[in-house]
């Protein structure tokens, strides 16, 4: 295929990315707790199985376990998270591969759709554990920990499938730390950029804290990455 060629048809794919994107935005932000059991029903399912609790579905309201201490409602459903992990995983795919295929799309919508699933499961298996938990067994303010939590866990996944498509598409040796931008801009984006500009804003939530975790977890899960790279770098060239 001519190189314009290629050109134009990775440019046309990544608008049809960014349009299918903002369509899902549009979706989730009007949508009710019905209409999001595609995503919710069988991540309960994985939640019931890892942490031994049993849910049943309550109409526009969730997922309630029996004791009706613990509801996994449309806030659960990790949607912002799916749109990340889609739109890194077909961009990457797209301009990383010889030319431009339709398969990147389907293919970014099948991955992020499970790893939604996924990281939903363990993050909400792990917020019901702190909720078990007795006052004094947990060392910081429930909400923050709560916020913590998501943010840790959902940035740790979208690194865990960048690192994974890293190691297809990029093979050499010296890579560059730009590079962990790509993950951090899209969290950054849906996180922060997206209810920015769409005038939302979480309620009951101080939004200088919001800004604060945010920013700070994300960069937090980097550092190690980085030092990581940076101590074994100086290793190789000192032996060589």
């Amino acid at each position: 295929m001519p190189m314009r060629q290629t050109r134009n048809n990775k440019l046309f794919l990544t608008f049809i990315t960014l349009v299918l994107a903002v369509g899902l935005k549009a979706f989730y932000s009007s949508a009710s707790v019905n209409g999001l059991r595609w995503i919710l029903a069988p991540t309960t399912f994985l939640v019931e199985i890892v942490t031994g609790e049993s849910f049943h579905f309550e109409a526009h309201t969730g997922y309630m376990n029996s004791d009706y201490s613990f509801l996994i409602a449309d806030s659960c459903s990790g949607v912002n998270f799916l749109i990340a992990a889609f739109l890194m995983i077909s961009l990457i795919k797209i301009w990383h591969a010889e030319d431009g295929t339709w398969l990147v799309i389907p293919f970014g919508i099948f991955v992020s759709y499970f790893a939604t699933i996924a990281a939903n499961t363990v993050r909400i298996s792990l917020a019901i554990k702190l909720h078990r938990m007795e006052g004094p067994g947990i060392w910081a303010n429930p909400e923050q920990l709560h916020r913590f939590q998501g943010i840790f866990i959902y940035f740790g996944f979208l690194m865990l499938i960048f690192v994974l498509l890293e190691r297809v598409y990029r093979q050499d040796s010296r890579k560059s730390r730009l590079r962990y931008l790509i993950p951090l801009s899209v969290y950054w984006l849906m996180t922060l950029g997206v209810p920015i500009l769409s005038g939302a804003h979480s309620r009951g939530v101080d939004p200088r804290e919001h800004f604060v975790f945010v920013v700070a977890t994300p960069v937090m899960i980097l550092m190690p990455l980085l030092a990581f790279e940076f101590f074994g770098r100086a290793k190789a060239n000192s032996i060589y």
